[in-house]
């Protein structure tokens, strides 16, 4: 009885398995985003005079923060291409929150169904 309890515990509905795709695909997107992100930062910002960015971990820090928060304690983008960079991260970031919100909202409101 416990046995079966547990199984069915663990096991994935149909709804459970599509939810999971939706955040692993924002999450395998996100990644990709973090990883082109540092380094276009890294190659537009690097030794520019008055910067924080002076290495791939500098950028790579600017990114993750740009990402999960949207804000940095880090001075703003110097270049024009720093500064779209800037921008697209930022709205990715509101992008994937809002997406991952309303697949939470329709799973639990509705159960997935469509």
């Amino acid at each position: 009885m416990i046995r079966e309890e547990l199984a069915r515990l663990f096991t994935l509905g149909e709804r459970h398995r599509r939810l999971l795709a939706r955040l692993l695909i924002a999450l395998g997107l996100s990644i990709m985003v973090f990883a082109v992100g540092t380094v276009l930062i890294w190659v537009f910002e690097t030794g520019q005079k008055g910067g924080d960015i002076h290495g791939l971990g500098d950028a790579a820090f600017f990114c993750s923060v740009q990402l999960l928060s949207v804000s940095s304690s880090m001075t703003n983008p110097l270049t024009t291409a720093g500064k779209i960079i800037d921008v697209g991260l930022e709205a990715w970031a509101i992008f994937v929150i809002t997406a991952v919100a309303g697949s939470f909202a329709t799973f639990f409101s509705t159960g997935d169904n469509s």
